[in-house]
């Protein structure tokens, strides 16, 4: 839960800053029980307000995500504190899945691709070529397919429909374990219902994934959005059922 509770402290401690007249942040990181509470104080006693905010809005999203990871949050009566708890013995579902543990990456490249009818193409040739470079040893072929459904998906899914000049992030990384990595980034910090596409109940992209051999997760990426990633072993893919 670690890389959570640093986004948690990270989004209040920015909207401190980017919204608050006091010179200086103060925070507080503690346990209670079974909560990790995070407070943050900016001495101004207007508090934080919750705003729409569009995937392509540079601010706005902070206090949403919040809302998304947290076990609960709120302010302070004086309204110079704001708060966050993570709970440190359960599991929560509003708490987004972390990426799959993998070893340690050793060697990595990325694709930028604009969001367009040619994306998809770009991302088969590029992903091909750059694969070759980077000396996977696992079923390539496979890959490329896989790569494939995560662009498609965040082509359909993970941009605003309508909006020019979005763009997707693509990465391709090999660990020590010569486990491949297919990383692909958007806008949309949100994975609705994630299970059932992983099942097949929303469509056969990610089922598709599974099937060539990938294990699927999701995260929220660092800045804003989310990767969806597909974790691939190496060695001669088989066909299986996914789980």
């Amino acid at each position: 839960m670690v890389e959570t509770a640093e986004l948690l402290l990270t989004e209040l401690v920015t909207n401190a800053f980017l919204h608050a007249d006091a010179p200086t942040v103060g925070v507080r990181v503690y346990r209670q029980g079974d909560l990790l509470m995070i407070e943050v104080n900016d001495g101004t006693p207007q508090g934080p307000l919750p705003r729409p905010a569009g995937l392509l809005s540079e601010h706005g999203r902070g206090l949403a995500i919040v809302d998304f990871l947290a076990h609960s949050w709120g302010v302070s009566e004086d309204r110079t504190t704001t708060w966050c708890s993570l709970s440190l013995s359960e599991g929560l579902s509003k708490m987004t899945p972390g990426p799959v543990a993998t070893a340690p990456v050793q060697r990595e490249t990325e694709l930028h691709l604009l969001c367009n009818p040619a994306a998809l193409g770009r991302a088969s040739i590029q992903g091909r070529t750059q694969l070759a470079l980077l000396g996977w040893s696992g079923n390539q072929h496979a890959a490329v397919q896989v790569l494939n459904v995560l662009v498609r998906n965040a082509l359909a899914y993970g941009i605003t429909p309508g909006q020019p000049g979005q763009s997707l992030t693509a990465a391709l990384r090999v660990t020590e374990a010569d486990e491949l990595l297919i990383d692909v980034t958007d806008p949309n910090p949100t994975f609705p219902d994630f299970d059932k596409a992983l099942a097949g109940e929303l469509g056969r992209g990610l089922w598709e994934a599974q099937r060539l051999g990938a294990t699927v997760s999701w995260f929220l990426s660092a800045g804003s959005g989310k990767t969806v990633r597909a974790v691939m072993q190496p060695g001669q893919a088989e066909l299986r059922a996914p789980r």
